[in-house]
């Protein structure tokens, strides 16, 4: 499962998380040119099977209207430190492994 981190999340979270999740990235550091639209963002992740992590709703809004793929892992927390956002992370660690998994669900928001 490869999980990039949309440009809204701090790239200081994969190292928190990469335990978690081996394939965790920046979206800086997924080979777009900087900075990359969320369109960019989205075909790349599409082409590429990455769940977008993002606290941006318009990938919900794309989701809506292209559906998936790519998943979309959607963060409902306001602007948070890393650590509150590390935490919300790791308690929905088997939901997105979920989410992964389902050939029916390409949102989980949180």
């Amino acid at each position: 499962m490869k999980l990039p981190l949309d440009a809204n999340l701090s790239w200081r979270l994969v190292t928190l998380l990469s335990p978690y999740f081996p394939d965790i990235s920046h979206v800086d550091k997924i080979g777009l040119p900087m900075p990359a639209s969320d369109d960019q963002i989205w075909e790349h992740a599409r082409i590429n099977n990455f769940i977008i992590v993002t606290n941006d709703k318009d990938f919900l809004n794309m989701a809506t209207v292209k559906g998936f793929p790519p998943k979309i892992v959607l963060l409902r927390t306001g602007d948070q430190s890393n650590d509150f956002l590390y935490d919300v992370l790791i308690s929905h660690v088997s939901d997105i492994h979920l989410l992964n998994e389902s050939n029916e669900t390409g949102v989980l928001e949180i």
